[in-house]
């Protein structure tokens, strides 16, 4: 686990932090535990939810590029997800294709992953891709397998967070860019598995950062991110 220098937050540290990043050139920026904005068809969220949070600010150049500078203390529990969402609102069934490019500069200290958080409309099922991950972070569940789809070769967990079905998808080594077939991993856990219905509601997915610790304040950057669906 990461510990960096104290920071004694509020709005110096913000702006200290802010001004580290690419944020010069934003069109959007907040600071706000809910703070939130919509473009180019991506919905961007701060999104500080955990106990025991810090200080996190979002920039947002477009909705494929944005980040966040984010002072999460070291601690354990998941802290913010700042992420941008794409909304589907197509069945695993009639889904043609669900695919995603990512491009991301992420620190090399802290604890973190950097995942795609994809959910069903009706919050029963949570389909997590980790493309990345620091420090001391794990997936709920038990693993079940590893396999290689969507061009990437993942260990799977499955379990519950108490109120809907986790399955996580753990690239087996880092990666900060690529692209990710989301399909053939959908139809896996649909009728390879049997763990959720082929006529489930595809509804947000979801890229961005799981903070559990980044304390002194650290800079994540989502270079570029596209996700499609039809």
């Amino acid at each position: 686990m990461h510990t960096g220098r104290h920071d004694d937050g509020g709005a110096l540290g913000a702006t200290v932090g802010l001004a580290s990043a690419p944020a010069s050139a934003a069109v959007w920026n907040s600071c706000d535990q809910w703070g939130s904005t919509s473009l180019d068809g991506y919905k961007l969220y701060n999104n500080i939810w955990g106990s025991g949070a810090g200080g996190q600010c979002a920039w947002v150049n477009s909705g494929t590029g944005w980040g966040v500078w984010a002072n999460q203390p070291n601690t354990g529990g998941i802290k913010s997800y700042p992420n941008s969402t794409k909304t589907i609102n197509k069945t695993i069934d009639s889904l043609g294709w669900l695919t995603s490019s990512y491009n991301v500069s992420v620190p090399s200290s802290g604890a973190y992953n950097t995942s795609y958080d994809i959910w069903d409309t009706d919050h029963q099922y949570e389909i997590m891709l980790w493309v990345n991950d620091n420090g001391a972070v794990g997936p709920i569940g038990s693993w079940q397998a590893d396999v290689t789809l969507g061009w990437h070769t993942w260990n799977v967990y499955k379990g519950t967070n108490g109120s809907n079905q986790v399955f996580s998808f753990l690239r087996t080594s880092d990666s900060n860019s690529g692209t990710v077939d989301v399909k053939p991993i959908l139809n896996w856990i649909a009728y390879t598995k049997g763990w959720m219905p082929g006529n489930e509601t595809i509804g947000d997915v979801q890229f961005g950062y799981e903070i559990t610790s980044s304390s002194g304040g650290l800079d994540f950057t989502t270079n570029n991110l596209t996700i499609s669906g039809g």
